[in-house]
C-alpha cells in the first residue's frame, strides 16, 4: 500500500461514525449486512448513513453487493490487511526482532 492510499482508508475510519460501521461489519464475513439492517443497528438516519457509506466505499475499506432489492455491504479484507501491513512492515526493526507474521483475516 502506498502512503497516499493508507492516508485515504486512515482518513476515512478517521470519524466516529465510519469507525463503527466498519467495525460492526468485520465479524460478518463475506456475508455483511443490509443497509437497512445497519442503519438499525448503529441508529442512523438513511442521509447519514449513506453517506458514510459512500465514504468507507471511496476508500474501499466497504464492498456492495446487489442481493434483489436489497443492498448489503460488507468489509474490504484485502485493503484492511494491506492497511495492517502497510502499518506494521517496519516493526520492531530498530530492536532487531524479527518482523511480526503478515496479519491475516478471514477474507
Amino acid at each position: 500500500m502506498e502512503n497516499k492510499a493508507a492516508v485515504t482508508v486512515l482518513a476515512a475510519l478517521a470519524q466516529e461514525t465510519r469507525l463503527a460501521i466498519f467495525r460492526l461489519l468485520v465479524p460478518l464475513g463475506a456475508q455483511g449486512m443490509t443497509v437497512g439492517r445497519i442503519g438499525e443497528t448503529l441508529s442512523l438516519a438513511p442521509a447519514t448513513l449513506s453517506f458514510h457509506l459512500k465514504e468507507l466505499t471511496h476508500a474501499n475499506l466497504i464492498v456492495a453487493r446487489q442481493e434483489g432489492r436489497y443492498i448489503h455491504y460488507s468489509a474490504n479484507y484485502a485493503t484492511m490487511s494491506e492497511l495492517l501491513g502497510f502499518m506494521t512492515e517496519n516493526c520492531c526493526q530498530m530492536a532487531g526482532d524479527a518482523p511480526p507474521s503478515p496479519p491475516a483475516c478471514c477474507g
